[in-house]
């Protein structure tokens, strides 16, 4: 497959390698939508629905920290040594340098699946019972963040709320990079203080 260097850069000389750095974005949906589904299913058989509800929401919550977490502390963090320059490319100046490439915007499995059996572990071990929730409300936060990333970059987001999460997130990109940590909400900018600015140089 040929991509225009203008948008999708070749990254790796290996073109096993290369062929792996790109994902389709659909391809999250079709893995983790039936994981969700089994894990719920335990869930529902360990615990009462209320109870489910509860980790479920507490799960979201606890991702939308996470991917700001990920965002401003690991994906803008800015190393020194020619080896993390690099490392820093390949994990996500490579994003903000070519914006535009549609392969890379969701997170690959090989990338993704990892994290998530570490969380899932950590989840278990923590809460033994009610981890099958926890972690189906955590995969449905990741999801939800994969899908609104991949559509302020290339949909139209039409609706009031998208169009606030299109221009929240492009100011990220084209305005201030060092603000807007939160992509699919606004929640961990608001209370750490980051809020992207507007083209006036004022806060949102």
């Amino acid at each position: 497959m040929k991509y225009d260097p203008k948008i999708s850069p070749r990254m790796f000389e290996s073109d096993f390698i290369e062929w792996f750095s790109h994902i389709h974005p659909a391809t999250p949906v079709v893995f983790w939508l039936p994981v969700i589904g089994v894990v719920l299913y335990n869930a529902f058989v360990a615990c009462s629905v209320g109870a489910v509800l509860l980790q479920i929401v507490s799960g979201v919550v606890l991702w939308t920290l996470t991917e700001y977490s990920l965002h401003r502390w690991v994906f803008h963090y800015e190393p020194r040594s020619t080896w993390g320059k690099r490392l820093h490319f390949l994990m996500h100046g490579v994003h903000h340098d070519y914006p535009r490439d549609a392969t890379r915007l969701v997170m690959p499995l090989a990338i993704s699946i990892p994290i998530g059996i570490v969380f899932y572990t950590l989840f278990g071990v923590l809460l033994p019972i009610s981890h099958f929730g926890l972690f189906a409300g955590f995969a449905l936060g990741y999801l939800s963040y994969d899908m609104i990333h991949y559509a302020t970059h290339h949909f139209a987001m039409t609706s009031k709320v998208g169009r606030y999460l299109k221009i929240y997130h492009m100011r990220h990109h084209f305005n201030d990079s060092h603000s807007g940590y939160g992509v699919s909400n606004p929640l961990w900018d608001i209370v750490f203080r980051t809020m992207p600015t507007n083209n006036q140089g004022k806060k949102e």
